[in-house]
C-alpha cells in the first residue's frame, strides 16, 4: 500500500513559487531534475512536471513512459495527489502518455523533448514570448456537435471549411474561414467569449475576421499567410461523433465508489456539477477524459480515486490505454471543459 503523505522534505516551499520544476519517479519518491534536464525523459520512468504560473494558476503533469511499471505509474499518481495536496488543492492535474502528450504540455519545453533509451525526438519547438505568454489556437469543428481543440500555433492547422480562436492573451481573434458552415461560425465566437469572460474578466479584446481578412496580429504570431487547404462536409460529420460527450458522477455516498451517468446530450447544464461530489465528463471517442472535483466538496478518498476511476472508466469504455485525462479543481476549469456547459458562469 503506497503512503498517503509524503516523506518529509519531499516538497520544499519553493514549489510555490513560479517556475517549471519536474522530479523523477524513484522508488516510492520523487527526486528533482536539474534545470539542464527538464524535458529528457527516459521510457521506462514516470515523472512529475508543475508549471506554476503564480496567479494564473499551476498545472501538474503526470508524464508516463511508455515502458513505465504500473507501480512506478501507481506512485507518480499517489505523489501528484501529494503535490497537489501541499498546493492547497489548487492546480489542474494531467496524465500524459509518452507519444501522445498535448500541446500543451509540449509548449512547456521551447527546446522540445527527447525520450531516452530509444533516441526518438518529439518535440513541440515554437518558443514562448520572452513575455512568459503563452500564445494558443483552437480549432472550431462540427455540424451538431461544434467543438474546439487546441491545435499547433501554425498555418499549417488552418484550412477552409472550419473556424479558428486564436488566443493571444490581450486580444482574442475568432476566425472564420470561406467555407465554414452556419454553426462553426457561431461556436466560434462563443469561445472567443467564453475566454474573455472566464479567463481574461471581460477584458481581453475580440477581432471577428473572415477568411482573406487577417489582421497584422495574425502574421506577426504565425507569418506569412499562406495557400489554405480545403475541408469537406464529411469531415464535420466525423467529427461530430468525436465531439460527443457524457457527464457522469463519481460519488461514495453508499461507502464504495459509484458511477451514474447524469447526461449524455450536451450541452449540459452546470448546475449538473454538485459541490459534494466528483464527475467525469467523457470526450473519450476524441481522446480525453476529464475529472472534475469540487473544491472543499469532495473528500479526499474521492480525490484519492480521480485517477484509478478515470482509469477503470477507460478500460470499461474500451478505449485506448493513451487516453488523457484531466483533474480539474473547482475554479481551475479549462476552456475545453467549459464549452461543454452551456451559459457557464
Amino acid at each position: 500500500m503506497l503512503p498517503l503523505r509524503a516523506v518529509p522534505g519531499q516538497f520544499g516551499p519553493e514549489v510555490r513559487e513560479p517556475g517549471l520544476r519536474a522530479w523523477r519517479v524513484e522508488k516510492m519518491k520523487a527526486v528533482p531534475l536539474e534545470s539542464e534536464r527538464l524535458g529528457v525523459f527516459f521510457n521506462g520512468d514516470a515523472y512529475l512536471v508543475l508549471s506554476n504560473r503564480g496567479e494564473e494558476g499551476a498545472d501538474l503533469h503526470m508524464w508516463m513512459g511508455e515502458k513505465s511499471s504500473r507501480d512506478e505509474q501507481g506512485a507518480c499518481a499517489m505523489l501528484a495527489i501529494q503535490l497537489d495536496h501541499f498546493l492547497g488543492g489548487h492546480p489542474v492535474q494531467h496524465r500524459q502518455v509518452q507519444g501522445y502528450e498535448t500541446l500543451e504540455f509540449m509548449s512547456l519545453f521551447p527546446n522540445g523533448v527527447s525520450y531516452k533509451e530509444g533516441g526518438v525526438e518529439s518535440g513541440f519547438r515554437r518558443a514562448q514570448r520572452a513575455s512568459g505568454l503563452v500564445h494558443r489556437l483552437y480549432q472550431v469543428k462540427g455540424k451538431r456537435n461544434v467543438r474546439a481543440k487546441e491545435v499547433e500555433l501554425s498555418w499549417k492547422s488552418f484550412n477552409k471549411g472550419d473556424c479558428f480562436v486564436l488566443d493571444l492573451g490581450e486580444t482574442i481573434v475568432s476566425w472564420s474561414g470561406s467555407k465554414a458552415n452556419m454553426f462553426e461560425r457561431q461556436k466560434v465566437r462563443e469561445i472567443a467569449a467564453l475566454i474573455r469572460d472566464t479567463e481574461r474578466n471581460s477584458k481581453a479584446q475580440i477581432i471577428y475576421v473572415r477568411e482573406g481578412e487577417e489582421p497584422l496580429e495574425m502574421v506577426e504570431v504565425l507569418g506569412p499567410i499562406p495557400r489554405l487547404g480545403e475541408s469537406t462536409p464529411e469531415d464535420d460529420t466525423q467529427t461530430d461523433v468525436l465531439n460527443s460527450a457524457t457527464l457522469y458522477k463519481v460519488s461514495d455516498a453508499t461507502g464504495s465508489m459509484a458511477l451514474t451517468m447524469l447526461s449524455d446530450k450536451c450541452p449540459f447544464c452546470q448546475e449538473l456539477l454538485e459541490r459534494d461530489d466528483c464527475f467525469i465528463l467523457d470526450n473519450g471517442y476524441n481522446g480525453k477524459i476529464y475529472v472534475w472535483k469540487a473544491g472543499h466538496g469532495a473528500n479526499s478518498e474521492e480525490k484519492m480515486m480521480s485517477l484509478k476511476i478515470a482509469d477503470q472508466f477507460i478500460q470499461r469504455m474500451s478505449y485506448p490505454l493513451e487516453t488523457q485525462v484531466e483533474i480539474l479543481p473547482q475554479g481551475r476549469e479549462s476552456i475545453l471543459f467549459k464549452q461543454f456547459f452551456k451559459n457557464w458562469s
